[in-house]
């Protein structure tokens, strides 16, 4: 390991500066090159002071300030699209309508948590009026429950979203919008674009009212994990590979006082179609299947990384031909281009996998890779057999074709195979049902944040509903990153019993002058219990 740099870590403005050496906790597998920097504990203090500072600032203020400041951070977004898509083309090889896209998802997803902020879904405020006549025979007191901030938290960006699940993504909206102040920890793989786009909604943020300090951005391994560690952080979010957010999953539970982490880490998402659903799919079932697979280099964490079809429905040829009109990508770094080389070696080298597209994967002088489709078949008994190989995530244009024989219980199959994914896929017929098929679908929920009975996992939609999460390895908790439900993870209940109206936050005084929904329970209703 190489000594640290002379020049000593300096905080910049709302971002702290921090060159070193590589650390040996990454903050990402796979994903992380040259992400060589390391901790200042003096600035780091300095970042989380001005965090927590803000943060005494931001619990008090009424919504339609927090939902404001989230509008003019997607107005400020939007000002600088052309600027903030150049920076990411150049340092993601990502293309400029995929980041456009992204950048336009960014800006939809913050004005999304407003309008939440805005109504005060996300308080759950419940009022039990004081009732003499309680069910229990003693008089219930006046108690008042709402959801508060838990203080500040640390966002870890990820590399293959730069704009979604970065310094302005979904970790950070729901933060914010929770009345979080953030500290991202910036992802190398686009530390110019992270740099950008923070001080442009940090400067929006405070310009429509919110306090200095309430985003910043630090870099570095050793940073990030500091961060982590720091007492006065109270909860963390990640997205990246199995083994990183394990190991960072778990400093969180080994602090003195563990808090909450939310990891997405890994994902496979099968999906399943049925002998009618090959027939009533089977003129899409190819170029659909290689769509998802190859979209933006099959770097995406709902890519199908197995598709499983009836034993001989004959797809190879469609398939074949499919995945040899998509043009080469570049991925996103040296690092992710050694990942995916070593998986795709791994899987071309098992016993038993069949080639349906060969694909391929060029590197240039400086590490980089530029990746066209594999696509391989196997038998079901071959992946059982083989499953220490072939299941794991292949991050890039990589899939695997299962034949299943007929009779298979494909319920079992999925919770054997396949036991935490963020989606499962399944085509059936159009009029397919019965108890088989009801209990696959069952199974699918039990296994996955998400269950599609049309379609492709790839593309998830900023929308309430939406569930990005699932059972591990997907992710670390039960939880969701993109949806309104996402606030939760940065919120913790408290209860207030017998206050003084004027000692009460204002969403559960009597006046309620944020106007926030609430539910109330009034006297005398528990005798109907």
């Amino acid at each position: 390991m190489s000594s640290p740099t002379s020049s000593p870590p300096t905080t910049t403005g709302n971002r702290a500066a921090d060159p070193g050496v590589p650390a040996p906790v990454r903050a990402h597998t796979n994903d992380d090159t040259n992400d060589d920097t390391s901790a200042d504990t003096s600035a780091l203090d300095a970042v989380i002071a001005r965090a927590e500072r803000a943060f005494d600032t931001l619990a008090l203020l009424e919504p339609a300030i927090v939902a404001a400041a989230l509008d003019a951070a997607a107005e400020a977004l939007g000002a600088h699209t052309d600027e903030l898509v150049e920076l990411a083309v150049g340092e993601t090889g990502l293309t400029t309508p995929r980041l456009t896209g992204e950048l336009r998802r960014t800006r939809v997803q913050l004005r999304l948590f407003a309008r939440t902020v805005e109504r005060g879904d996300h308080l759950d405020v419940r009022i039990d009026a004081a009732d003499a006549g309680f069910a229990l025979g003693v008089p219930r007191d006046d108690l008042r429950r709402l959801l508060v901030p838990v203080g500040p938290v640390v966002v870890f960006a990820a590399s293959n979203f730069p704009f979604a699940f970065s310094v302005a993504g979904g970790d950070t909206a729901s933060a914010l919008a929770a009345g979080c102040p953030v500290i991202v920890k910036a992802h190398p793989g686009h530390p110019e674009l992270s740099r950008r786009v923070a001080d442009v909604v940090a400067s929006a943020l405070v310009e429509a009212g919110l306090p200095e300090g309430t985003l910043q951005l630090v870099e570095g391994q050793d940073t990030g994990v500091a961060a982590l560690r720091h007492p006065r952080v109270r909860a963390a979010s990640f997205t990246g590979s199995l083994r990183a957010g394990r190991i960072l999953a778990d400093l969180a539970a080994s602090r003195p006082d563990p808090i909450p982490f939310f990891g997405e880490l890994g994902s496979v998402n099968p999906v399943v179609v049925t002998a009618a659903g090959l027939e009533a799919t089977r003129p899409e079932l190819a170029q659909g299947f290689v769509a998802s697979v190859s979209g933006s280099a099959g770097q995406l964490c709902t890519k199908p990384g197995f598709l499983l079809v009836p034993e001989g429905a004959g797809l190879g040829p469609a398939v074949a031909t499919a995945a040899a009109s998509v043009p080469e990508h570049r991925l996103l770094n040296a690092g992710i281009a050694d990942g995916y080389e070593a998986r795709r070696d791994a899987v071309l080298g098992t016993v038993g996998v069949r080639i349906i597209h060969a694909g391929g994967l060029r590197r240039d002088a400086d590490g980089h890779g530029w990746a066209t489709p594999t696509i391989v078949e196997v038998g079901l008994e071959t992946l059982r057999d083989h499953r220490d190989t072939l299941l794991d995530e292949a991050f890039g244009p990589l899939s695997v074709i299962v034949d299943y024989p007929v009779g298979t219980d494909l319920a079992a199959t999925l919770a054997d195979l396949f036991p935490g994914n963020l989606t499962s896929t399944l085509h059936a017929g159009p009029d397919e049902t019965g108890p088989d098929v009801e209990r696959l679908v069952r199974t699918m929920a039990r296994t996955s944040g998400r269950v599609l009975l049309r379609g492709w996992p790839t593309g998830v939609a900023v929308t309430p509903a939406m569930q990005h999460g699932g059972p591990w390895p997907a992710t670390t908790s039960d939880a969701t990153s993109v949806g309104t439900a996402a606030i939760a993870r940065f919120l913790r209940g408290v209860a207030f019993q017998g206050a003084r109206d004027d000692l009460l936050p204002p969403a559960a005084r009597d006046a309620n002058p944020w106007g926030v929904g609430r539910s109330v329970c009034a006297a005398g209703e528990s005798t109907a219990w």
